[in-house]
């Protein structure tokens, strides 16, 4: 029987200064032509162990058992050892190309910097061989893609990029680190068929570390279920989601998001009604920089929304979903008639329109990224108080700013704190907080718990029904993750190319779906 192609034996990782391991007692295998999942929320140490195979961990980690990949001892072997590995006999893919591609270098950079050092490819050689490489992984026409950089590439096309960057080396292992989580369904299942295709293909073993267990079922031989560090259960793919023996498993099992909103009430009122609303971004050419054209972000999407209610908002990236969440709530100039809550965004603006601000609210899809690092918790969500000059007295903001906490479930006394010393869901949490706190009509929510796990999915959303049963709350629910819409939504709008393809009641969308493009939607997540 031929030797595992990564062979980890009692591995144990712990950070500097952290009170308990990230690993501890890990053994895992896995051979040329096998899909291994390991699955867990975050903090389980799935990716710790991904990043410890190919010896990429920081000084601060200390690292205790065996790695072998690829006949080379990756704990022990001098770095020059380790770096003829990495490229060559195992490479990784990261959950977001955008950060993982150097934005200073085009296509054809990214991918030839391995052919380069590798196989000393120059020139014609090089550039034929990128060119069958970006063939290989679905890129259209892929010599006008050459000199392209990284922004100006779907997500689709960058994560077809980073795959292609990381076959480049003709590796023997691809590691795959959540390398669908940010993406749509339609998107999602071609990068899994791309993935499934290429390992048949070259023979490759692949490592799949993710959290969604859909792909874990559609990809999976076999299955490593992590919590806290440590492997509760592994198995067979269908013998572990079919017959769960630990309680953890049945745990992320059940996590699925189910159930619906609470009824509409019958004398709702509307808070929001939109008239064909258009936002156009100009293309630019020339010296002069002339307007020559527009990119129809939003092109002529009309809707109303009442108290109490929620819209889902569903497409696949580049439909228009996030341009029109932020027409609406006046962070994108846009054409077309808003009512929102009572103000009249197309007459509105500047120091007229802030009064009003403060009845429709926005939460975004990376909380990290929304919170100001340098604040704590108590000041990120007191900021609109302060703005709005609500609350003129210390005690009565501080009374408040617990309130908000309260409200989302978080201990108050973690208002002292910054926003790196939460978990993702906590963040997530902060906040809807800072938007609840100035008690608004509308709240607009951009891909809410897109990065988050499946079990705290569950919790932030039945955080937000909750929020909506008791304050009538409306929500405009923007997400690719049909699962999710269908659990929160009243109602559901599907939108391709900026426009409105199909719209209605949630269960008659997804049940019996009239667009075609729904329709793609539909069986994709289903698959």
């Amino acid at each position: 029987m031929n030797a595992p192609l990564l062979d980890i034996r009692g591995l144990g990782i712990q950070f500097a200064g952290a009170t308990n391991p990230a690993v501890q007692g890990l053994d895992l295998q896995i051979s040329a032509g096998e899909t291994l999942a390991i699955v867990g929320e975050s903090g389980s140490g799935k990716s710790v162990t991904a990043l410890a195979a190919l010896a990429l961990l920081p000084p601060t980690a200390s690292i205790e058992g065996a790695i072998t990949l690829a006949g080379v001892n990756m704990r022990d072997a001098p770095d020059s050892e380790r770096r003829k590995v990495r490229g060559t006999k195992a490479a990784i893919i990261f959950q977001e190309p955008m950060t993982a591609l150097n934005p200073l270098h085009t296509v054809e950079q990214q991918i030839g910097e391995t052919l380069t050092l590798k196989y000393r490819l120059t020139g014609a050689a090089l550039k034929a061989r990128i060119i069958e490489l970006l063939t290989e992984v679905g890129i259209d026409n892929p010599e006008t893609r050459l000199p392209s950089y990284p922004h100006q590439l779907s997500g689709g096309q960058r994560q077809r990029v980073m795959i292609a960057a990381a076959l480049a080396g003709d590796p023997d292992l691809l590691i795959a680190d959540e390398p669908t989580t940010a993406i749509d369904v339609t998107l999602q299942v071609q990068i899994l068929a791309l993935l499934k295709t290429l390992q048949a293909r070259r023979g490759m073993g692949l490592l799949l570390i993710t959290h969604d267990l859909s792909v874990v079922r559609r990809m999976a031989d076999r299955v490593i279920v992590m919590q806290r560090g440590q492997m509760v259960e592994q198995g067979a793919t269908d013998a572990i989601l079919s017959n769960p023996q630990h309680a953890y498993t049945r745990g992320l099992i059940d996590a699925e998001p189910n159930g619906e909103p609470a009824p509409l009430a019958p004398d709702a009122v509307t808070l929001v009604e939109a008239k064909e609303v258009k936002v156009w971004f100009p293309i630019k050419a020339g010296v002069l920089r002339r307007t020559v054209g527009h990119v129809k972000g939003v092109d002529g999407v009309s809707l109303t929304l009442k108290a109490g209610e929620t819209l889902g908002v569903v497409g696949e990236s580049g439909s228009g979903k996030s341009s029109l969440g932020y027409a609406l709530v006046g962070l994108l100039a846009a054409g077309g008639s808003i009512q929102m809550a009572g103000a009249d965004l197309g007459k509105l603006s500047g120091r007229a329109l802030r009064p009003h601000r403060r009845n429709f609210q926005i939460v975004f899809q990376d909380p990290f990224g929304a919170l100001n690092p340098r604040l704590t918790v108590g000041d990120l969500i007191g900021e609109g108080l302060d703005l709005h000059k609500l609350e003129p007295t210390q005690e009565g903001r501080d009374a408040r700013i617990v309130a908000a906490l309260r409200e989302v479930d978080l201990d108050p006394e973690l208002r002292h704190r910054y926003p790196h010393e939460f978990s993702g869901g906590q963040r997530q949490r902060i906040a809807i907080a800072r938007a609840l706190i100035l008690q608004p009509k509308v709240i607009v929510l951009d891909e809410p718990t897109s990065a988050l796990d499946r079990t705290v999915q569950a919790q932030v959303i039945d955080l937000l029904r909750d929020l909506q049963r008791r304050h009538g709350i409306a929500y405009i629910f923007i997400s690719h993750d049909l699962a999710v819409v269908r659990a929160m939504s009243h109602r559901i709008l599907v939108m391709r190319h900026g426009r409105i393809v199909e719209e209605g009641p949630a269960a008659k969308v997804f049940d019996a779906p009239e667009a075609d493009y729904t329709r793609e939607l539909v069986t994709a997540a289903r698959a």
